[in-house]
């Protein structure tokens, strides 16, 4: 059993007089978290799975809060809603329930942060907290277990990636990539905002899987999607980051005329997902995209650390014309720290032009030999 750094940030929360939200993909984890949630509490609880078709149906036609606390139960001390964006106006009917029974704690949780948080916005505004769940962090693995033993299962992580099921079926993890990808991947996806094309989302995600590291240009990507325009791609860029699949870097550009001024580029929560897509699974050391395989690790960690642990630094990175860069940068409180992540322990110059055009700064380069001191708290 590997304790989800969450799991004891969200009991610290309840009871505080806010809903909880908790927001995360389908399948890292939420129903487990939850439910070991409910075993600590030891409050009396009822659990809805608004994924079930007579919960839904429920939920749908109760219009009243009298409808509503006759569903949660007179006793009842914890309700439960999982998946709740669902639920046609989710948002009214949490309201409902928070006014009616302000004793009650409420967690809803979803899968889709466009749907749950914009249903939520404004009946609960100033009345919800929320929180977010990915994949199993290195962090995790290491607080549940050892160093040693994160640091054992790097390339297993580098290859398979870090959902729940693949950790937990060792020998199964391409069927279970799979399974994610297939069932659970563009479930959400496609529901929103009237997405009909899965190819084009299918394409669009081998592009990116491709492109990790690298700079990203929508007129391009809608080149190689074909048939389909840029406004098009960076609509189901944003629905994508919504849906927990990817997430943006954008460039830092202040000081020097020739730094990207728009720039981003964009990773993948999970390796595993990325290595999917490319059905490739072969061992870090045999590809040819090893550099951007684990620096999509390192990164993604990085936010799953910072998250975890509520750092909140504005992340970039650094690149100018003529491809003077930097792979990655914090600010915390106006000073830059600055790493350059590489598979290999070699010697790297930071660029000159970035020193002299950001003098307070730090710079580390992150390797084989100490990448654990980046990625665990």
């Amino acid at each position: 059993m590997i304790e989800r750094k969450q799991l004891k940030n969200i009991i610290a929360q309840c009871f505080k007089g806010k809903v909880i939200l908790l927001l995360g993909a389908r399948q890292v984890g939420k129903t487990t978290l939850l439910k070991e949630l409910i075993q600590q509490t030891d409050l009396p609880s009822i659990w809805f799975n608004a994924d079930e078709a007579d919960i839904y149906e429920e939920f749908k036609n109760a219009q009243t809060s009298t409808a509503l606390l006759q569903m949660i139960g007179r006793d009842t001390r914890l309700a439960v809603i999982d998946e709740a964006q669902q639920i046609p106006d989710i948002g009214k009917k949490l309201k409902l329930l928070y006014d009616t029974k302000p004793e009650l704690q409420i967690i809803a949780t979803g899968s889709s942060a466009f749907d749950l948080n914009n249903s939520t916005q404004e009946p609960l505004t100033g009345r919800k907290r929320v929180f977010h769940l990915y994949p199993i962090s290195f962090q995790e693995i290491a607080e549940s277990s050892s160093l040693i033993e994160a640091k054992r299962l790097l390339e297993a992580r580098l290859v398979f990636g870090s959902y729940p099921d693949v950790i937990n079926n060792q020998g199964k993890e391409k069927e279970v990539l799979q399974e994610i990808a297939n069932s659970y991947l563009y479930k959400d996806i496609l529901q929103l905002d009237g997405i009909r094309k899965s190819g084009h989302i299918e394409k669009l995600l081998l592009a990116l899987a491709f492109q990790v590291g690298n700079e990203v240009n929508y007129q391009e990507l809608a080149k190689t999607i074909g048939n389909i325009n840029p406004v098009t791609v960076e609509k189901y860029l944003d629905l994508l980051e919504k849906a927990y699949v990817i997430y943006k870097l954008p460039a830092l550009s202040r000081n020097l005329r020739n730094e990207l001024k728009k720039g981003k580029k964009y990773y993948f929560y999970d390796n595993g997902i990325r290595n999917v897509l490319l059905n490739n699974f072969m061992t870090p050391e045999l590809r040819f995209d090893k550099g951007a395989l684990w620096e999509n690790y390192l990164l993604s960690e990085r936010f799953k650390m910072n998250h975890y642990e509520n750092n909140t630094p504005s992340c970039y990175f650094w690149r100018t014309h003529d491809q003077a860069e930097v792979d990655y940068i914090e600010e915390n409180d106006g000073i830059l720290h600055a790493y350059e992540l590489k598979w290999k322990e070699e010697k790297v110059r930071f660029p000159q032009s970035f020193q002299d055009a950001y003098p307070n700064n730090t710079t580390e380069i992150i390797n084989m030999k100490n990448y654990w001191s980046f990625i665990n708290a």
